[in-house]
C-alpha cells in the first residue's frame, strides 16, 4: 500500500497569523510579513508530524492510495479519517490499461477513527493478475482552519513554534503538551491490527 498527497493546503489557508500571535512576533513591532514563509514552513512540518502520528488529517486535501490487493474483498478499511469523499476508484492493468470503476459499486463508510471504503453488493473489484487498485480520496477536516478541532488546533501551533523557536536543535520527540492535546485523536488498534 502507498499513499501520496495530490493536493497541498494552499499557504493562504494555513494559520500564518494565529502561529505570529501565538509566538508574539508582532509585539511591539509592525508585521512587515519577513517571516511568513519561515512560519509557513513550521506550519507544513508540524503539521505533518501531527497527522502522522494520530492518522488524521488536519486540513482537507486529496489523496490517492495504491493497492495491490484488499484487505478485505467487502469492504477495504481506509488508511487516514475523516474521509469526505472516494472520488474515484481505478484498476490498473499490469500494462497500464486504466478501468475506472462505477461508482454505484462501492461506498464510503465515515468513521471518525477508522473509515471505510464497502461494496455495496458482494465484492469490491480486484484488479487482473500483477495490476493494481487506485483509489482517489478527499479527506480532512475541512478546507479552513477554523474546521479543525480546537485541541489540534492548540497542538499544531505549539508544535510549529517548537520548530519555529528551536530550529533543527528541536527535539525528536513531540512535547508532551502536544502528545496530551492529540493523544484522544490517535487510532486504537483492535484485533491485533488487522483492518
Amino acid at each position: 500500500m502507498m499513499m501520496v498527497e495530490l493536493t497541498s493546503v494552499p499557504s493562504a489557508a494555513l494559520p500564518v497569523e494565529a502561529l505570529s500571535e501565538h509566538l508574539r512576533l508582532s509585539s511591539g513591532f509592525a508585521d512587515d510579513g519577513s517571516q511568513d514563509a519561515q512560519l509557513e514552513d513550521c506550519l507544513r512540518s508540524a503539521m505533518a508530524a501531527i497527522e502522522a502520528r494520530i492518522g488524521k488529517v488536519l486540513m482537507q486535501r486529496q489523496f490517492a492510495l495504491t493497492l495491490v490487493v484488499w484487505h478485505n474483498p467487502a469492504s477495504h478499511g481506509l488508511p487516514v479519517a475523516p474521509v469526505s469523499s472516494v472520488d474515484s476508484v481505478t484498476l490498473i492493468a499490469r500494462g497500464g490499461e486504466e478501468t475506472l470503476v462505477d461508482p454505484a459499486r462501492y461506498t464510503l463508510l465515515p468513521d471518525a477513527h477508522r473509515p471505510s471504503l464497502d461494496a455495496t453488493s458482494g465484492a469490491l473489484p480486484t484488479p487482473t493478475p500483477g495490476g493494481t487498485i487506485e483509489v482517489v480520496l478527499t479527506a480532512g477536516y475541512g478546507a479552513a482552519w477554523p474546521s479543525v478541532p480546537a485541541d489540534l488546533q492548540r497542538a499544531l501551533l505549539a508544535l510549529a513554534a517548537e520548530f519555529y523557536t528551536l530550529g533543527a536543535a528541536a527535539p525528536r520527540q513531540m512535547p508532551a503538551a502536544v502528545m496530551s492535546l492529540i493523544e484522544p485523536y490517535r487510532q486504537i488498534r483492535l484485533r491485533g491490527g488487522v483492518a
